[in-house]
């Protein structure tokens, strides 16, 4: 199968089977940030081979996908042995980008525990320079940019991060 002929569901796409381990946890008693980022990133590496972008196309292509921008807000703790969930919803793409935002949920009991959002750029690994996407990947951000067309942008997308001042009436 082509990567343009991938067909993916309405929906954003889900990703299971991490759970927190003992080294993610910190002083605080729960999962430390840097680990939620990991947890995203290994999340991400299986739905970027559900689009055909993932190492076996860096192996085949010597392209790959370097992150430009990461935005994460933690919401709810997660704790030692806690099992996850992380979805993927393509919010736009262009000829080298794609833009896109990810919910980490506790496995079992469905809380949001963090976001991220992130915007990504395709890359030659010769020139270490951006490259269009070729025609097959176009065509799999196509598709997937269709399906996930009729999704609510996330509440959080584009959030400014920043202190709230409250006027003094």
């Amino acid at each position: 199968m082509q990567v343009s002929d991938r067909k993916f569901d309405q929906q954003p796409i889900m990703i299971d089977g991490q759970q927190v381990l003992e080294d993610w946890i910190d002083y605080n008693g729960h999962m430390n940030v840097a680990f939620y980022v990991l947890a995203f990133d290994r999340a991400l590496d299986r739905v970027f081979d559900r689009i055909g972008i993932g190492v076996d196309y860096v192996t085949g292509t010597n392209n790959s996908i370097f992150v430009l921008q990461n935005h994460v807000s933690y919401v709810n703790e997660l704790k030692l042995g806690d099992p996850i969930s992380v979805s993927f919803q393509l919010l736009d793409h262009d000829a080298k980008r794609f833009h896109y935002f990810l919910q980490m949920y506790h496995g079992q009991e469905r809380y949001l525990a963090a976001t991220a959002e992130q915007l990504a750029i395709h890359v030659s690994l010769d020139s270490r320079r951006s490259a269009p996407f070729p025609p097959d990947v176009e065509g799999s951000l196509a598709a997937l940019a269709a399906a996930h067309a009729h999704l609510p942008t996330p509440e959080s997308a584009g959030a400014r991060i920043g202190l709230r001042r409250r006027s003094v009436a």
